[in-house]
């Protein structure tokens, strides 16, 4: 097996990302003098989306990832991110600390960022066969099969709740940035329709977001990318209003709170010695 690969890296660091910082004059990014044209002149999720997909957005694109991060952040103890963070709170660790942590509760499959991916894969190979002249009910047939049965269509249905009432709003945000509904989103609210009328179910969110973002040239690992601190505005308010009260305070337990259903009480025998 040929090391070459390898060989020509060792002991050296190699990207495409941008250029090395210059002690006193300052960094480059993707062609870009980060202080004398990016600061000051480009926003936050301008850069993130940059540093994620290599090419600097429109500042709209920056605006609406803005506030899909808002849709994605809500400050409710009570969600599994969040509950973490008001530990760290309770448990006066640090904001790093505690921030983090939350943020990398969010790392799932079911919620949080990590939907991304099947959504987007979904709704993209959705499209492909729609083109190819598959109808909505062929479609979604088709992932009962694979399901054995069970409806799973990514970036549809949502735990714990029916509908999602982020969706009207982001979409609102989308309409008043000037964004035509594109052709994975009109898709995607057609698959909404059919699901709604047949199964009472319809897009959540992250379903949202993928048929939107596949429409400006996201791919699924991008999206993924992009909304990986989604929740992190959340996690910093649970946090913080646990570590402003007194340590301990956050679901706090007494012995006879939790239920032991373990072996009788009995005698320790002696340690022999």
């Amino acid at each position: 097996m040929s090391t070459d690969f390898w060989d020509a890296r060792r002991g050296v660091i190699r990207t495409c990302k941008g250029g090395r910082w210059v002690i006193g004059k300052g960094v480059t990014s993707h062609g870009y003098s980060l202080l004398d044209e990016l600061v000051g002149h480009a926003s936050f999720f301008q850069v993130l989306i940059m540093h994620v997909t290599g090419s600097l957005p429109e500042r709209r694109l920056a605006d609406w990832l803005e506030a899909a991060f808002l849709c994605l952040s809500w400050p409710d103890p009570r969600m599994w991110p969040n509950q973490i963070g008001s530990l760290g709170g309770a448990m006066k660790s640090s904001p790093i600390t505690a921030v983090c942590a939350g943020t990398l509760a969010s790392d799932s499959r079911i919620y949080g960022p990590g939907t991304a991916v099947d959504a987007v894969l979904f709704i993209t190979a959705a499209l492909e066969a729609r083109n190819n002249g598959q109808t909505i009910r062929e479609l979604i047939n088709a992932q009962q099969i694979k399901s054995k049965g069970k409806l799973r269509a990514p970036g549809y249905v949502r735990p714990f709740a029916k509908g999602d009432e982020r969706v009207k709003h982001m979409q609102r945000v989308a309409d008043e940035l000037g964004y035509p509904i594109g052709a994975h989103l009109a898709l995607a609210y057609e698959i909404q329709d059919y699901l709604f009328a047949h199964y009472g179910e319809s897009m959540n969110l992250a379903g949202y977001m993928a048929g939107f973002l596949s429409d400006q040239g996201l791919t699924a690992k991008e999206c993924y990318r992009v909304s990986a601190l989604c929740v992190n505005a959340g996690v910093h308010a649970c946090y913080a209003e646990a570590a402003d009260r007194p340590p301990e305070s956050f679901l706090p337990l007494r012995c006879d709170d939790i239920e032991y259903i373990g072996k009788e009480e009995r005698e320790i025998p002696a340690l022999r010695r």
